[in-house]
């Protein structure tokens, strides 16, 4: 299994794939101000059998890093120190424009989006 990381100050979105589809479904939202995230991301990864995880990172459309990649290197690095399993960072531009536009393809309105 694929551990999937959407870092954010206030919540982390977990999500999980397979490695033969590699289609991630949700799996929950970690809340910071309540669970620490590391040691949360930690327990799935046990009880899952998680075998990679891969973080978000959110480039700035023009490929640079900005303030919310120098934000989320702590936590990445965290997650390198604490995990048994390889921790990999993903550029996720456009990922919401692309979510959007298959959602509106498939007919999901604006709430459902």
């Amino acid at each position: 299994m694929i551990l999937g990381v959407d870092p954010g100050e206030r919540r982390v979105g977990l999500a999980l794939a397979d490695e033969e589809t590699r289609f991630a479904r949700p799996l929950e939202v970690v809340d910071v101000a309540a669970t620490d995230p590391v040691e949360r991301i930690g327990a799935v990864v046990a009880e899952h059998g998680v075998t990679l995880v891969v973080v978000g990172k959110p480039v700035s459309l023009s490929g640079g890093d900005g303030v919310a990649v120098e934000n989320a290197a702590p936590f990445v690095a965290s997650l390198r120190d604490a995990l048994p399993v390889d921790v990999v960072e993903h550029d996720e531009r456009l990922t919401t424009v692309i979510a959007e536009r298959g959602l509106r393809a498939g007919g999901a309105g604006a709430a459902a989006r």
